[in-house]
């Protein structure tokens, strides 16, 4: 059971950054895909960025490209969330998730993701 934690959220103007971190309980968090996804308010979880195991691979919702980048650290057991030119459409609720056995697209969909933190703000003000 792999449990995650994020952190970093908060409250930003537009244009601004944010960094956000996942820090995860297992010490094999290598043997794990991991992601971000958000959810606004009225709105559906959507998908933000993956990264494969290796962190050779990486995944971006159109919205973002450009804009954010994710980054793990396995020795950590971390995964990062670098968030630039934000909008106020960014604005959301910020989860981690993991999964061992991701490939492919199934990077993009958040039901392929067993385990998810709690979340973390990030708000815009525009």
């Amino acid at each position: 059971q792999v449990q995650l934690v994020e952190s970093g959220g908060g409250l930003v103007q537009a244009g601004g950054s944010l960094r956000l971190s996942c820090a995860a309980s297992e010490r094999t968090f290598s043997n794990y895909a991991a992601g971000w996804f958000r959810q606004a308010p009225g709105k559906e979880r959507e998908f933000v960025a993956a990264i494969t195991r290796s962190g050779l691979s990486t995944f971006y919702a159109d919205s973002v490209k450009g804009r954010f980048a994710i980054s793990r650290d396995n020795a950590k057991n971390t995964v990062n969330l670098q968030m630039n030119s934000l909008k106020p459409e960014d604005a959301a609720v910020y989860y981690c998730a993991a999964d061992r056995g991701l490939y492919g697209s199934k990077h993009y969909i958040v039901s392929e993701y067993d385990y998810w933190g709690q979340g973390t703000q990030v708000t815009v003000s525009s």
